[in-house]
């Protein structure tokens, strides 16, 4: 039976500091290429993610990268994305936009999210505004919003174990795979967590399905854990009809 693969986390754009861009053109061709049905995408400007969604609508599902020091803007930018651009969810980055996950000035977009149920990725695993504890307290407040924690915890140990420890206590928390270097972790993630909160992804064009998928593939998962991780779960989170 072939195995449905959706990626997760993956970007459009130009990023000259990490000397890497990738066009939809480009991101389509490493999906054939490698078998991935669908990629959940989110850039800056936002704009970037719509044309490439419009251009390749049966193959990419976008996601809304909001601010929350934009306030009420971003509330009304998380409307229009949902409702008109027909967008999936949201993208957050606590270190690029300096705010802790648990701030006061996240909570407007939190009670978007939870309105109009649809779930956050965030990043995870960069001190001091990115931490897994944080999410934690957000996910007391904000019970019924999915809270994704992108990288899960991503290269240090002490924040890959944060993370694990922090999703088997909030059943709203799904850890995802990409720029986490330790394949063992995947598989107890599956096992402590649940298989059904974990997701793959690559962070294209940061990293490259290539290596990220081999990660999960070789981190010891049962035939049904690697169907869950792979592509079962984010067809749910992101409501995706193969």
């Amino acid at each position: 039976m072939h195995m449905i693969i959706i990626d997760s986390h993956t970007h459009l754009g130009d990023f000259p500091l990490f000397n890497v861009k990738l066009n939809a053109e480009g991101m389509i061709e490493i999906m054939d290429r490698h078998g991935i049905s669908w990629s959940v995408v989110s850039s800056l400007p936002n704009e970037i993610t719509l044309e490439a969604v419009k251009k390749h609508p049966d193959r990419l599902v976008g996601l809304l990268w909001v601010n929350p020091y934009e306030g009420d803007r971003a509330v009304e930018k998380i409307r229009v994305a949902v409702e008109e651009w027909g967008f999936r969810g949201l993208k957050m980055h606590p270190l690029l936009d300096s705010y802790l996950p648990d701030q006061p000035v996240i909570y407007p977009v939190m009670d978007e999210a939870a309105k109009r149920r649809i779930p956050i990725l965030f990043h995870c695993g960069h001190p001091p505004w990115s931490l897994p504890w944080h999410f934690g307290n957000l996910a007391d407040r904000y019970p019924d919003v999915k809270i994704i924690l992108g990288h899960m915890g991503h290269g240090h140990i002490v924040y890959i174990n944060g993370a694990i420890e922090v999703a088997r206590k909030h059943e709203n928390i799904i850890l995802e795979t990409s720029g986490m270097p330790m394949h063992s972790k995947i598989k107890e993630a599956a096992d402590e967590v649940g298989e059904e909160r974990v997701i793959y992804g690559s962070d294209m064009p940061f990293g490259h399905p290539a290596f990220e998928i081999e990660k999960v593939r070789v981190a010891g998962l049962t035939e049904r854990q690697l169907e869950f991780v792979l592509g079962e779960n984010s067809m749910r989170l992101f409501r995706i009809e193969a």
